[in-house]
């Protein structure tokens, strides 16, 4: 369980599921990410079966605040810390508009860069 609010109608809860689609299209639609990534071989195996749209995102809580783990694909020829550094923005803006839940770190893991080959 990601987050839970209780209010005076009752209790809100947001999975971490959730929390996980809403920063992976934010780091999808991000300058200079070409795709998401594995963290590791039994990860990609399971994307290649399941094709799930939360791919290369992962979704913990410390403290009481979340903690945000993207795994990307950057394009060759951006430069990689500032297409990082605005990914990572990007996605705690996003979820923490959606959601209104305060993130205590957005991590990003560049797991490969992508060379485009135009003719």
């Amino acid at each position: 369980m990601a987050s839970s609010q209780s209010q005076p109608i009752g209790r809100i809860t947001i999975s971490e599921k959730a929390v996980a689609t809403i920063a992976a299209h934010a780091a999808l639609r991000s300058y200079g990410i070409v795709g998401m990534a594995s963290r590791n071989l039994a990860d990609g195996i399971a994307y290649v079966l399941a094709q799930d749209p939360r791919h290369g995102v992962e979704v913990s809580q410390r403290h009481n605040r979340l903690q945000i783990d993207l795994y990307v694909v950057i394009e060759y020829g951006t430069r990689v810390t500032s297409v990082s550094s605005s990914v990572a923005r990007t996605v705690r803006y996003q979820v923490e508009r959606s959601l209104g839940i305060p993130i205590g770190e957005v991590n990003v893991h560049v797991q490969d860069l992508h060379i485009s080959f135009t003719e």
